[in-house]
């Protein structure tokens, strides 16, 4: 009976974060109100979110709550990735997968980019300086940017493997999801800006491999920020 209701919790969740009810970024309900609200134990909602947890939709903060995360994408380009990012290991070896691809990627986009490419990568950076204050937008325009780089490479396949991994391949670091928390760490934001500035910089140069060692640069510290759990 336990699991069913745990599963029904689950569902219910899950069904309001997909449908937009809960927003990324926002705040889930808290412990006591879910208990009250679905008439359950305290071992219920939190078996439930563990649940939407390893589902990559919902990031808990001890002492200050849940969060939701973006949820997967719907349409052709969902399930091709096979492997799920469940664990920390999975975190960090799909970053490392993602230096490799998205370097080669913005060594075409230098190449290859239109002007319009460069308008779209450009309004993607402006988006995520933009965003300090709201993590669920912070992510969506994060996942624009390298879109947007992918895109510019002029080769369908990386725009393909990028949609296939969705917005969840943007490893977000709890410190992110935490608006409004007095150690919120500002300057990491603001170091991912201009991290984000240097790619778009040598792709508008023309520079390949400025660009790729840019890229490099930045998906090897998003790695140790996301080690460092900031």
């Amino acid at each position: 009976m336990s699991r069913n209701l745990t599963a029904d919790l689950a569902a219910d969740l899950r069904a309001r974060i997909v449908d937009g009810v809960i927003q990324p970024g926002d705040k889930l309900p808290s412990e006591n109100t879910l208990i009250s609200e679905f008439g359950v134990s305290r071992t219920v909602v939190r078996s439930a979110l563990t649940r939407l947890q390893a589902e990559g939709l919902v990031e808990t903060e001890r002492g200050r709550g849940s969060f939701a995360l973006t949820p997967p994408p719907e349409g052709p380009t969902a399930g091709q990735v096979t492997r799920p990012v469940v664990t920390m290991e999975d975190r960090l070896h799909l970053l490392e997968f993602r230096i490799g691809v998205e370097a080669e990627a913005a060594v075409l986009a230098a190449t290859n980019r239109t002007d319009r490419q460069l308008k779209v990568l450009q309004k993607a950076l402006d988006d995520f300086t933009a965003s300090v204050e709201h993590p669920a937008h912070a992510m969506k325009s994060d996942y624009d940017f390298h879109r947007a780089v992918a895109a510019a490479s002029g080769n369908p396949f990386y725009s393909d493997c990028l949609a296939s991994l969705g917005q969840t391949m943007i490893a977000m670091p709890r410190t992110r999801l935490m608006t409004g928390v007095e150690h919120y760490a500002r300057d990491h934001f603001d170091q991912v800006v201009h991290e984000h500035g240097s790619i778009y910089a040598a792709i508008a140069d023309g520079d390949g491999p400025s660009a790729a060692a840019a890229m490099r640069s930045h998906l090897a510290n998003s790695r140790r920020r996301l080690r460092a759990g900031r």
